[in-house]
């Protein structure tokens, strides 16, 4: 028998391959993150003020503001602090913490595009039957599903990842908490927690993939089949904001798993569009191409404007 120490405490190293850029990083990932912030809150706060706004789209709309909300400030804040040359450590519970909402968020993402998507081809499909299909209590019902799935999922990764003793090494090979970095510094043999959540993982962006790869055929047949060119277009216009950003969303991770043996910073550099650019584009994606949402954001400058007159 041997006596370990176990670790309370883990090092990130930080991003592979970035020595010297620190100060460059800093300043982009910082206004990348404000950017997000403030463009999601926008979004967020129209949705819930405008009462034009009160659909199932944009209550779907304002789901994704909250997922990116969160998402990009699982792991921007940490890696922020570290950039500015504070310390690199992480508490183990911080550790636990931050990969449980990574995962929980991941999967949220997967299903939330997937809903959303089904919301558009009922739209597209089934004109006359929409607000019955996708009344208030099915919305909600969606809705708590992602979620939930989401928190059932990263409940069963992490705790297949840290039941796991951890006793030496605590230098994590890279610049959050994520599963297989972590894995790599557990006293006993990790396979089964490795293939547990290469597996689920993989599956769930699979078949989330495929539903959506579905509803849009469907909505294409659909649209192909409209005879005036306006009503084509603006059946065209209410689904490109929402594929634009499933291509930036799913983009990225396709190009990766294609790639036999992807190097570290490659990995990163996903994980960072991931994590901290496509929140910051979703609400320029969703802003600048829809009416609707430009109106409820005039609206709230403007009635900010007049109360700050009146006062």
């Amino acid at each position: 028998m041997t006596n370990h120490t176990m670790v309370t405490e883990f090092t990130l190293l930080g991003i592979p391959e970035t020595e010297g850029l620190e100060k460059v990083l800093l300043l982009l990932f910082s206004a990348l993150y404000a950017f997000a912030l403030l463009g999601n809150f926008l979004i967020l706060t129209a949705v819930i003020s405008s009462q034009q706004l009160h659909t199932p789209m944009y209550f779907f709309l304002g789901n994704l503001s909250i997922f990116d909300l969160g998402f990009c400030s699982t792991t921007a804040p940490k890696m922020l602090s570290y950039l500015s040359g504070q310390g690199r450590g992480i508490s183990f519970q911080g550790c636990v913490v931050q990969l449980f909402f990574y995962h929980c968020l991941g999967c949220t993402e997967c299903f939330l595009y997937t809903v959303m998507a089904y919301d558009r081809f009922v739209a597209i499909c089934f004109p006359l039957r929409y607000t019955v299909i996708m009344n208030h209590r099915v919305c909600c019902a969606l809705a708590t599903g992602t979620w939930m799935s989401g928190c059932v999922h990263a409940i069963i990764l992490t705790s297949l990842t840290f039941q796991l003793p951890y006793c030496g090494p605590s230098e994590v090979d890279y610049y959050f908490c994520d599963m297989p970095a972590v894995l790599r510094l557990a006293c006993e043999d990790p396979s089964l927690a490795q293939q547990v959540g290469f597996t689920n993982v993989g599956l769930l962006s699979l078949i989330c993939f495929f539903l959506i790869l579905v509803s849009y055929t469907r909505i294409g047949i659909s649209i192909s089949k409209i005879r005036s060119t306006e009503g084509r277009q603006r059946a065209f216009s209410t689904c490109s904001a929402h594929l634009t950003a499933i291509i930036c969303a799913y983009g990225p991770v396709i190009i990766i798993y294609l790639q036999p043996s992807p190097s570290p910073l490659l990995g990163a550099i996903i994980q960072i569009l991931n994590n901290l650019v496509t929140p910051t584009l979703n609400p320029l994606i969703y802003s600048l191409r829809n009416k609707d949402v430009k109106s409820a954001l005039r609206n709230i400058f403007l009635k900010r404007n007049l109360s700050l007159e009146n006062k």
